[in-house]
């Protein structure tokens, strides 16, 4: 990426402090944690589940949400695209349970830093995430202003996301998709039609993405079957809506992707789409998405047989 010339604008990470964290995770959960690092004399697991660590693993993580916080703050405060290029992941990672790779949920702690920072206009923020797995710990945190919307292979781990739902006023809009992979004109049309329809019901204030290319072709723990070219009208679309909605602020935080020259296309295509002038038009066929998909969004979001 630097070679890229990518990482020419660079806005450096900051730990997230305990009060940040503790907005998403329970205290005994982060508690728990900072013991069984500071135990870890050797690579182990979290006790809480699947999550590798070692003594570095509770600095690695709270840099990552630091990281996810400065992306918001940068993107709100300039009305712009920010990519938080961190690891480890988050959108795993429930209140009080570490999992599949992840400690802290970044994306949550950062909406509700945001929230934080504009309590008094009562803000809304929508959480859209693209990574193969379902985002089950970002779906427990939804709710009190906060809406959830994800593509994602399903019964896939960690087996969560068949379902969408209102929660109060909030939205969590899940479209489980074979585990067997999907065209990549369907993958575009889905985020291209549905993204702009969750967002007309949400109408939120800060755009927040859970960036995860292991949907990408060869990708070794994902692998939708969907073409890496898929991030240029993924991008497109989530910056209409930013435009639109955010006044252009959108916070794009790393999730999965573990191929490094996908990871790196994609992001490149991403920050390309950012840069122009302006946003290329929706470019697949809305025909593409199944009958069936289009017609369980419409009953969720109210939406009238006839509408576009």
């Amino acid at each position: 990426m630097r070679a890229a010339g990518l990482l020419e604008q660079c806005i450096p990470a900051r730990d997230a402090s305990d009060a940040e964290i503790e907005r998403v995770h329970a205290p005994r959960y982060l508690e728990l944690v900072e013991r069984e690092t500071e135990a870890a004399t050797s690579a182990r697991y979290l006790s809480t589940g699947d999550t590798v660590i070692d003594a570095s693993s509770l600095r690695a993580a709270r840099r990552a949400a630091g990281g996810a916080l400065a992306a918001v703050e940068t993107s709100a405060a300039g009305g712009e695209a920010v990519f938080a290029l961190v690891r480890p992941p988050g959108h795993h990672a429930e209140p009080a349970q570490g999992m599949g790779f992840c400690l802290f949920n970044n994306v949550a702690i950062a909406a509700r830093a945001y929230q934080a920072m504009r309590a008094a206009d009562e803000p809304r923020v929508l959480i859209a995430d693209f990574d193969y797995h379902h985002g089950n710990g970002t779906e427990a945190v939804a709710g009190e202003g906060v809406s959830y919307f994800s593509t994602h292979a399903y019964p896939a781990y960690p087996g969560t996301g068949s379902r969408s739902y209102r929660r109060g006023a909030d939205l969590v809009v899940n479209v489980p998709l074979p585990v067997g992979g999907v065209a990549t004109e369907t993958f575009i049309a889905l985020w291209e039609e549905l993204l702009p329809q969750v967002a007309r019901v949400v109408r939120p204030h800060m755009l927040i993405v859970s960036a995860g290319f292991d949907y990408v072709a060869g990708d070794s723990v994902g692998d939708l079957g969907v073409g890496v070219e898929a991030a240029t009208p993924l991008a497109a679309a989530i910056r209409r809506v930013a435009a639109e909605y955010c006044n252009g602020a959108v916070a794009y935080v790393l999730e999965g992707g573990y191929d490094l020259d996908a990871l790196t296309r994609s992001i490149a295509s991403i920050a390309d789409v950012s840069d122009a002038a302006q946003s290329p038009a929706p470019l697949a066929d809305p025909k593409a998405i199944p009958s069936d998909l289009r017609e369980s969004m419409r009953e969720l979001l109210r939406i009238p047989q006839g509408s576009p």
